[in-house]
């Protein structure tokens, strides 16, 4: 062979792979198959390299394991994992019922994206009956999609009673349950049909990795799911499932780190004069305690602070003086983060008055003390910018 063809070939015959205690991570949209009868054998081998390599197949087992689930399916963000189980359950004709305390933007797909492509949106109150709820919903109605606790305002819903009484009336349920990491909760056994989460929150730990996951238990849904994935051209790489596999084996460890100081955190504000309300399922007295009791195995770090009523330019001056809680919108890493909440509540339909300014704080691995002497010193700053002592 001459030297061009030798370069090519040079280094690509197949060894045994050493063994590590994480995957191989693969590069490559090339698959070189075995012979021509498998060019075109999808149903049983990997030919192209968008459907998941090492790296991918080890991460949708491990969440497939935490879940419960028969498979797992893998996207480029939570985001695109909502949207996907709609996607995959729904079409032109078709309603979809969605708690009024969903994540923004999966809001926005469906006002934008949904009702463009013919499908009928409903926002209901995640505090309503589920009997009332099921009960209520139209014969067109082909997907309930439940945030449980709810994005911001952190309401609980009765998952098993909504899963069950919809499948009754063949309707299929869908929770994003990124708040509970798959971990705390797992929604399949509650009898849902799709567990949907954000990886980049808990899973990834580390604020630095994009990802998201449905899990179903039902092989139809399941294989719905996978098309859904192959038709639309997702995929993540071989670096970024490493990468969250690696958070994966650590979660649990942080998660009770996060829920500890989380509640210590809540605890403490809740005595506050400055604190109107401190929106958190695990405090004793908070609407839903009963079932988030019954069905989590504990909290997490992510809660709501309602302030009492002052200024605007107050819960400025409250954002700004804090200096271990960053500001920013995500959720779920190692580092404390608080935003303030209230222009994400003005497009709800179920607007309700907590009392004063939302604040939303991510609780993040910090010692507990410290996060509570930086709020301590934003109170301050809050009494000052109010006018008070």
């Amino acid at each position: 062979m001459e030297d061009e063809t030798r370069l090519i070939r040079a280094g690509s015959k197949p060894r045994p792979l050493a063994k590590t205690v994480g995957p191989p991570i693969q590069k490559g949209s090339t698959v070189l198959l075995p012979n021509a009868a498998s060019l075109y054998d999808d149903d049983k081998l990997i030919t192209y390299g968008r459907q998941g390599l090492a790296a991918q197949a080890a991460l949708q087992d491990a969440l497939a394991e935490m879940e419960g689930a028969l498979g797992v399916t893998l996207y480029p963000s939570g985001l695109s994992a909502v949207t996907a189980a709609l996607l995959a359950v729904l079409k032109t004709g078709d309603e979809v019922m969605v708690s009024d305390t969903v994540y923004k933007p999966t809001r926005r797909f469906c006002d934008r994206m949904l009702k463009r492509f013919g499908v009928a949106v409903t926002y209901f109150d995640p505090l309503q009956a589920a009997d009332d709820l099921v009960g209520g919903a139209s014969d067109r109605v082909r997907a309930i999609l439940m945030e449980s606790p709810g994005s911001l305002t952190f309401e609980v819903q009765d998952m098993s009673r909504v899963a069950e009484l919809a499948t009754a009336r063949g309707i299929v349920t869908i929770a994003d349950n990124t708040w509970a990491a798959g971990y705390l909760l797992r929604p399949l056994e509650l009898a849902v049909d799709i567990s949907v989460q954000a990886l980049t929150k808990y899973v990834g730990g580390h604020s630095d990795v994009f990802m998201g996951s449905a899990a179903a238990r039902d092989r139809k849904l399941l294989h719905a799911l996978q098309e859904n994935v192959l038709d639309l051209g997702w995929s993540v790489s071989g670096e970024d499932a490493y990468q969250m596999l690696r958070g994966l084996r650590t979660l649990p460890t942080r998660l009770a780190r996060h829920g500890a100081s989380g509640l210590r955190v809540a605890q403490w504000l809740h005595a506050r004069p400055e604190v109107a309300q401190v929106l958190h399922p695990a405090l004793p007295g908070s609407p839903g305690r009963d079932l988030f009791a019954r069905d989590y195995r504990g909290p997490a770090g992510l809660f709501g602070l309602v302030l009492k009523p002052a200024p605007s330019a107050a819960v400025d001056a409250f954002l700004d003086a804090l200096q271990l809680f960053g500001l920013g919108f995500s959720w779920g890493g190692f580092e404390s983060l608080a935003v303030s909440s209230d222009p994400q509540l003005r497009i709800r339909r179920f607007r309700r008055d907590y009392g004063g300014p939302l604040i939303r704080l991510s609780v993040g691995l910090e010692d507990p003390d410290d996060l509570i002497a930086d709020l301590e010193h934003a109170l301050a700053a809050y009494r000052a910018a109010a006018g008070e002592p």
